[in-house]
């Protein structure tokens, strides 16, 4: 399996014919996704990525990660991510994955690293299930 990593600021067009799957996060900022990602989101067109495969992530405080579920609200950036590249057809590979951080930069909340690195192991599992 063959992988490529960008900084989604840094990306100016990203052609679905070229992939078959897309894993995207950010860092939850006042409830939502960062800009350069949601920017990066309208390079993604949908007639291109119809049917791939997806999967979202992002970093927040716990104490909002708490707040959105006592709240039943969507604080999350990869929940909105998540939402709109559902919206382009796309298909969810595993739920998101919200990774605690100490204040706004960070760092980890103990233990996340081995969650994520779980996450990831679980991920390429999956992508490797559905490979043609």
């Amino acid at each position: 399996m063959d992988v490529d990593f960008f900084k989604v600021n840094e990306v100016k067009i990203l052609s679905g014919k070229y992939y078959d799957f897309l894993v995207l996060g950010s860092p939850t900022k006042f409830g939502t996704m960062s800009f350069a990602v949601k920017s990066f989101l309208g390079k993604v067109k949908s007639e291109e990525w119809i049917n791939k495969l997806f999967a979202a992530f992002d970093t927040e405080n716990p104490e909002n990660i708490e707040k959105s579920k006592a709240e039943n609200k969507q604080w999350s950036a990869a929940e909105k991510i998540a939402e709109k590249l559902k919206e382009k057809n796309m298909n969810q590979l595993l739920p998101v994955l919200k990774a605690s951080v100490l204040g706004m930069k960070g760092p980890l909340v103990e233990g996340e690293i081995d969650r994520t690195k779980s996450y990831a192991k679980e991920l390429a599992a999956k992508l490797k299930e559905t490979a043609p």
